[in-house]
C-alpha cells in the first residue's frame, strides 16, 4: 500500500496565513482486489446519526466535548 504526503494551509479571518499542516496518509485505493479486499472499510458514522445526536444533545442540555485521534494505523503491519 502506497502513501503521499497531503499539505494544507490555515489562514486567518483576515486572510493572513495562520499555520502550514501536513500529514501522511495512506493511499488505500492501491489494494489488490481478492486480497483482503472486503476488509478494508473506514469507521465514519453516517450524517442522519450525528445530526440525530446533536438534536438529543440540544434538546436534553447534554455536554458536549470534541477531539482528534492522531493514532491512526497504530497496531497497523508496515512492509
Amino acid at each position: 500500500m502506497g502513501c503521499k504526503w497531503v499539505f494544507t494551509v490555515k489562514y486567518k479571518a483576515d486572510g493572513t496565513v495562520e499555520r502550514y499542516k501536513d500529514r501522511l496518509v495512506a493511499k488505500r485505493f492501491t489494494q489488490t482486489y481478492g486480497i483482503d479486499y472486503t476488509e478494508a472499510f473506514a469507521p465514519i458514522a453516517k450524517l442522519n446519526t450525528i445530526r440525530v445526536l446533536l438534536s438529543l444533545a440540544a434538546n436534553l442540555a447534554w455536554p458536549l466535548h470534541q477531539f482528534d485521534i492522531k493514532n491512526v494505523f497504530l497496531n497497523g503491519e508496515l512492509e
